[in-house]
């Protein structure tokens, strides 16, 4: 249990996206269409690493007291950047999802993830920072691609004048008890069956992990 190596696994850890819990508000909206996953995944990926290099860049340049600022300076420009070519792209889309794009700089700097990684080497800093949103963003699809065939009968990408492109029906066909994983109550139902089953596997992780020390000496 208190191996630091295993404490500090980028999956298993308890400073991990998952441990943490980090987002969960930005999972159970965001997860409502895949289209709106995509984007959110999106822009997880571009405000996570291009604020951790340009942080990691920059921190030797920034007066300590001014870094916590700069850094929520930094991450709200980057990702008010992503709408603004979303807006220019998809517009209709970039409505819809403006809300999940501006969370996504507030749940990373909740998260102390740039703090963290200022101290590693450029190419470290993209690695873990994209790892991070992509375990949170992954997360929000993989919900996506429950909710909206079960919920809505469709499956939506980016693109179109309205701003989704459905590949499934228009949703009029399903049924009524499985509709309700397309509502907020079934998003949070998904979750504490994801959430126990993932507590449940890092415990096994921790406890397993000793047992080859002991194993080994």
């Amino acid at each position: 249990m208190n191996n630091p190596q295993l404490q500090n696994h980028l999956f298993w850890g308890y400073r991990s996206p998952l441990s943490t819990l980090i987002g969960v508000g930005l999972l159970i909206m965001a997860s409502s269409r895949t289209a709106f996953a995509l984007v959110t995944l999106g822009a997880l990926v571009w405000v996570y690493a291009l604020t951790a290099l340009i942080f990691r860049l920059a921190s030797p340049l920034l007066p300590e007291k001014g870094e916590s600022f700069a850094l929520v300076c930094l991450s709200a420009f980057l990702g008010s950047v992503y709408h603004l070519i979303l807006c220019l792209t998809i517009p209709f889309l970039a409505a819809e999802t403006s809300l999940f794009i501006i969370l996504a700089p507030v749940y990373g700097i909740a998260s102390g993830v740039f703090p963290r990684l200022k101290t590693l080497s450029p190419r470290d800093v993209l690695i873990r920072a994209a790892f991070e949103s992509l375990t949170l963003g992954l997360l929000i699809l993989a919900f996506a691609l429950v909710r909206e065939p079960l919920g809505f009968g469709s499956l939506s990408l980016p693109g179109g004048m309205r701003g989704c492109i459905k590949l499934l029906g228009n949703g009029e066909n399903s049924l009524f008890p499985i509709q309700v994983i397309g509502g907020s109550a079934g998003a949070l139902l998904l979750f504490g069956y994801g959430l126990a089953l993932y507590r449940q596997e890092r415990k096994r992780q921790f406890h397993r992990e000793p047992a080859k020390n002991q194993v080994e000496l």
